[in-house]
């Protein structure tokens, strides 16, 4: 049986709810309890060098196509997090990536993470697998929003017909995706110049199968020191897993960097060690060299 948001009180005890929120009293008694959920313990291993790895999603830990995941490897991964979880004695391995946040919380999943947040969206997310939290970047207003809104509709509007669809479960960006990267390569500079002309605060990036629109102040860079904010987790006591260009932002903030065998020679030209093995299997092998 279910009762519906009215309950039992029915309307008229949804109108008191109501009338307590507005006058700010039915707010502070949540508050209190979202404060609570919202401190992390933090995470401290024995290792002798780190105490968590943040790693990229596509290009390292699942294919950038949409080919099969490796589950044979992701498991190696989940035993790994598992044990550090169990045992403190190895880093952790969370989640830096653009996918979606749905995406990157099945994925913490699927790899036993219920410790440390990840971030997802380029930084527009950070979730607590832990507490189940999620807190979209507090620096993303309404009016960055209904931009964001205005510009996937004038994306729709001018290159759907032509085969270009957004990915599914973006909060604030837009992902573009068509069957030949080329085109995505043709069309980046028309959608910078009316980025520009209609003044949404938006920046374009090209991965290796996408067009990133993404606000110009929200990054993995940001989403990243929000995460050590929050966890109290140090730069000198992490490492990073990625492997196209932005995922500098990883590099920037951790003492040492890795990349899979398949990464763009960009992002390894900055790595302290290159996998011989790629995607999962590359990151099974970089969480064995450190």
């Amino acid at each position: 049986m279910t009762l519906g948001c009215h309950g039992a009180g029915g309307v008229a005890g949804g109108k008191r709810v109501v009338e307590r929120w507005r006058e700010g009293r039915g707010a502070e008694k949540y508050s209190h309890t979202y404060a609570r959920r919202m401190k992390i313990e933090p995470f401290r291993t024995t290792h002798a060098r780190f105490d968590a790895v943040l790693c990229d999603i596509d290009g390292c830990l699942t294919p950038e196509s949409s080919t099969p995941l490796d589950l044979h490897a992701l498991g190696i991964i989940a035993e790994h997090n598992r044990r550090a979880q169990r045992d403190r004695d190895r880093p952790l391995l969370t989640l830096c990536t653009g996918r979606p946040q749905p995406f990157a919380e099945a994925l913490t999943r699927l790899l036993a993470n219920v410790t440390l947040p990840l971030v997802a969206e380029n930084g527009v997310w950070l979730y607590q697998p832990g507490a189940n939290l999620y807190e979209m970047d507090p620096a993303i207003t309404r009016e960055h929003r209904a931009a964001v809104r205005e510009a996937a509709a004038w994306l729709e509007s001018n290159f759907g017909p032509h085969g270009v669809t957004q990915q599914p479960g973006k909060s604030a960006s837009v992902s573009l995706y068509h069957p030949e990267p080329a085109y995505l390569r043709e069309i980046c500079p028309a959608i910078e110049a009316q980025f520009a002309q209609a003044h949404w605060p938006m920046r374009v990036s090209m991965t290796w199968f996408y067009i990133n629109c993404d606000l110009k102040h929200i990054s993995k860079a940001s989403g990243l020191k929000r995460l050590l904010a929050t966890t109290g987790l140090s730069r000198e006591r992490c490492a990073g897993i990625g492997d196209t260009p932005s995922d500098q932002a990883i590099r920037d903030n951790v003492a040492f960097f890795a990349c899979p065998a398949n990464a763009d020679e960009r992002i390894k030209a900055v790595a302290d060690f290159v996998a011989g093995g790629s995607e999962a299997a590359g990151v099974v092998e970089i969480l064995g060299r450190l």
